[in-house]
């Protein structure tokens, strides 16, 4: 069947989109649910239960392997309540036309089913005949997963440490994988290769003599080198990554993994030029390792999808990316954080993103994992953070330990945003008898770390009016920079409709065009961390930043024969993104200089 859509919803946060596929697959639109929050999976399965009058049996932390069970169980219950919604909506009467109609009103003009429904539907609405053409040519969107990688917490029963495989991101891959869902597994924080390797005990990750593959993998990647990589990984296990996810390294929402100065515009060219070669030379390892284990050998080349995400915001971006990128589908995030059809928001929080402008999106460094993470000033999360400090009791209780990664003090991992933790850690710097601007300077980082794992889902906990006693009401947030340019509350026809370009929801006229803004991001983050470390610089830091500021100037010489040279798209804009350029390699050359002259003077 075709692809309804030409794009896609990736994971929000843990709680945003964790029943976004009941919502929207039913209209034939993708979506990704994080598999995080086990114990959330479970407080929403048995309210869909209850509220769709379905038997529900309590999956207890007590039970062997509850955490894949939960898994499987929350995913059976989505993909059953989404197919029966999808066949309601395709049993066309003259009373319910008006659904099937929705359906096919938020495709893009270009697509061939709309079309041909126009066609059929031109003469009579004649429903024996309509019903049939549906019944044969409608697909639901795909309920895809994801999985952090780096979120893989050792598990204890009894003070004993289990096995391996009930590590966190063990037991997601094993719940996703004995669910009945025919998806995919979205791979995201970088290669693991234990986890990797893992997948290979799941048939249904294996490709069938025709090329089927009910469990398809997806990695989310930075560049082209990383994909090759992976992607060479799992075929010599004999599995195949059937989709490649391109993300802004730092135009994008939540956990920004910045590569070295690498644009997005550039990458996306390099996948499209080495696209076929790439899917040539891992099918040749991929056919190896199959009949090495004595697998099926598909006879044709499996297909692969390019995709693309991260800044995403007008019409004309993502027909471009679709055009001059060949890529598959375009993921749109951080915008449907204001469509209460589609994630789950509380009013309060919808309602300061609707306000946020530049000043209230900032990469953070609250993220327990260390790594910089997109949020929102003033989110309510924060807002407990900060009473606990002022308070003199720094630090979660930790209720959840999803993030728990530090061994400092502890022979079991524990959380550096945990109360326990940052006690530790503020003992022991009092010993260090700092002055007080230098204490106070490695005091703030210590409390500076936020309960995200517990922050990211309670919003959908609020939402849903369900019981918050474990987590608190704060809500963390983790919008991209492009937030700033969406303020108001939206239904799913109006973000569908402005994606396609039949209207316009951005309010303001001086959006910048997404790879000028990604380049500006990248640009304040190289200042930022040149800042962090300028007193105390060494030989290697000095080359990296350089290094950093190449492959930046790199890029926007791409972008600049780019625009020079396109004659039909961004036409308005054009002569403003050059000027941009330009300026911003003259911010570049004056970075590089004094780098220079600081290494001199030193």
């Amino acid at each position: 069947m075709l692809k309804a859509h030409t794009f896609h919803i990736p994971v929000m946060g843990i709680g945003f989109t964790v029943d976004t596929a009941l919502r929207v697959s039913p209209y034939g639109i993708d979506s990704v649910i994080s598999l995080v929050d086990d114990m959330l999976l479970e407080k929403l399965r048995k309210m869909y239960c209850e509220k769709f009058q379905l038997p529900y049996q309590e999956i207890s932390d007590k039970i062997e392997d509850f955490r894949a069970k939960r898994i499987t169980s929350y995913l059976n219950l989505i993909k059953a309540l989404a197919e029966k919604k999808f066949e309601e909506l395709k049993i066309v009467t003259q009373e319910k036309s008006h659904e099937i109609k929705e359906y096919f009103n938020l495709l893009p003009e270009s697509s061939s089913l709309k079309q041909e429904f126009s066609k059929l539907t031109a003469v009579s609405f004649d429903l024996h005949k309509i019903g049939q053409w549906i019944s044969d040519k409608l697909s639901m969107g795909s309920i895809d997963v994801n999985i952090m990688t780096k979120l893989d917490k050792e598990n204890y029963k009894q003070g004993e440490k289990l096995d391996i495989q009930y590590n966190d991101a063990f037991a997601a891959v094993r719940g996703f994988a004995l669910s009945d869902l025919k998806s995919s597994l979205v791979l995201s924080a970088g290669m693991s290769p234990r986890l990797y390797g893992y997948m290979e005990a799941f048939e249904d990750f294996y490709p069938d003599e025709k090329g089927n593959i009910k469990k398809k993998i997806v990695l989310k990647v930075s560049d082209y080198r990383s994909a090759f990589i992976q992607g060479r990984f799992f075929a010599k296990k004999g599995l195949w990554v059937s989709e490649y996810r391109i993300e802004s390294g730092l135009n994008c929402g939540g956990h920004a993994f910045a590569t070295d100065g690498f644009l997005m515009g550039p990458i996306l060219h390099e996948f499209k030029e080495k696209r076929k070669d790439l899917a040539n030379a891992i099918f040749t390892i991929l056919k190896q390792a199959l009949a090495d284990k004595d697998k099926v050998v598909p006879e044709e080349i499996l297909p692969i999808k390019i995709t693309a995400q991260g800044g995403v915001g007008t019409a004309e971006e993502h027909q471009f990316l679709l055009d001059h990128y060949d890529v598959d589908s375009v993921g749109w995030a951080t915008p449907f954080l204001l469509v209460p059809e589609v994630t789950n928001v509380d009013e309060q929080t919808r309602q300061q993103l609707c306000e946020a402008k530049e000043k209230d999106l900032y990469l953070s460094n609250i993220s327990p994992l260390g790594i910089p993470f997109n949020s929102l000033k003033g989110n309510s999360k924060d807002l407990i953070k900060l009473s606990k400090i002022a308070k003199g009791r720094p630090g979660s209780p930790c209720p959840k330990k999803y993030l728990v990664s530090n061994k400092e003090f502890t022979e079991k991992s524990i959380c550096t945003a945990s109360r326990q933790y940052q006690k530790l850690k503020i003992d022991l710097l009092e010993q260090e008898n700092l002055d007080s601007e230098a204490y106070h300077a490695e005091y703030e980082k210590i409390v500076d770390k936020s309960c995200i794992c517990v922050g990211l889902g309670t919003s959908a906990l609020l939402v849903n009016k369900l019981d918050t006693k474990t987590e608190d009401s704060g809500v963390s947030v983790c919008p991209g920079p492009n937030m700033a340019y969406f303020s108001k509350i939206m239904h799913l026809k109006e973000l569908v409709d402005h994606i396609y370009g039949r209207t316009n929801v951005i309010e303001r006229i001086d959006r910048p065009n997404m790879f000028v803004k990604e380049i500006d991001v990248y640009i304040k983050y190289l200042k930022d961390r040149i800042e962090e470390v300028k007193q105390d610089m060494t030989a290697k830091q000095e080359k990296y930043f350089l290094t950093f500021i190449e492959n930046l100037n790199n890029g926007i010489s791409y972008y600049t024969e780019l625009f020079s040279n396109l004659k039909d798209r961004f036409a308005d804009a054009k002569e403003g993104i050059l000027k941009k350029l330009a300026l911003y390699r003259q911010q570049l050359q004056q970075l590089s200089s004094s780098l220079i002259q600081t290494e001199a003077h030193s």
